[in-house]
């Protein structure tokens, strides 16, 4: 999302969002000056707009799937995607994914904040599913700090396959910044390919749901 975007969110929608929906952020505080990588629980499709509430007026992108789509519809959501700054990505399609992470690596180093949701899609039953590796090859190609971010409250509003409830209900508790340094000097040396690289990738990713999970 670029910049003008984001201001225009800033001001006509993250006010309806914290009025409507949100009751309590802690850890506000643990946002970085610069740009990181948010990685967020993902309960619900009003999770969206919580954690972007988090991050306007500053410029960032989130990851959005297309592979659900059909159709018209699916045209529609690209153009919604390419306005609002998503990075679309196909579940199915082994290319889409490298191209979706090449994009996401392009956008960091650029200086924009990435939304991501590591579980790889929404919650069924409100529970914390295990983390895909995506996050952790995005982090090592770029070594911006990774932002747990853990909500509560989305699932009872507007659950998978349910009808949106307005209340004020939702909690935010951000995590401090992880930056696994040790891991990510050590990736560097190692063949993308290999066992070892493949160990650091599941580690930090893991660590990045450990730390999401206890911030629930």
């Amino acid at each position: 999302m670029n910049k003008f975007v984001s201001w225009l969110c800033k001001i006509f929608l993250a006010p309806l969002v914290g009025l409507l929906f949100i009751k309590e952020i802690r850890g506000i505080e643990n946002l970085p000056k610069g740009n990181f990588i948010l990685a967020s629980n993902h309960l619900s499709d009003l999770d969206i707009l919580v954690d972007a509430y988090l991050c306007v007026p500053r410029e960032f992108n989130f990851i959005g799937q297309i592979d659900g789509f059909e159709g018209v519809l699916k045209w529609i959501i690209s153009f919604i995607y390419f306005i609002f700054g998503v990075i679309p990505l196909d579940r199915k399609n082994k290319e889409s994914k490298e191209k979706t992470i090449e994009k996401a690596v392009a956008n960091l180093k650029k200086g924009n904040i990435l939304i991501i949701y590591p579980e790889g899609g929404r919650s069924i039953d409100g529970n914390l599913q295990k983390g895909k590796l995506g996050i952790a090859k995005i982090f090592l190609q770029t070594g911006v700090p990774i932002v747990p971010v853990a909500i509560n409250g989305t699932f009872k509003l507007l659950p998978r396959g349910g009808k949106l409830k307005i209340k004020k209900i939702v909690t935010v508790n951000i995590g401090k910044p992880l930056r696994f340094e040790k891991d990510f000097q050590r990736a560097q040396k190692l063949n993308k390919d290999s066992e070892d690289y493949y160990n650091i990738l599941r580690k930090i990713s893991d660590g990045v749901m450990s730390e999401i999970a206890s911030l629930l």
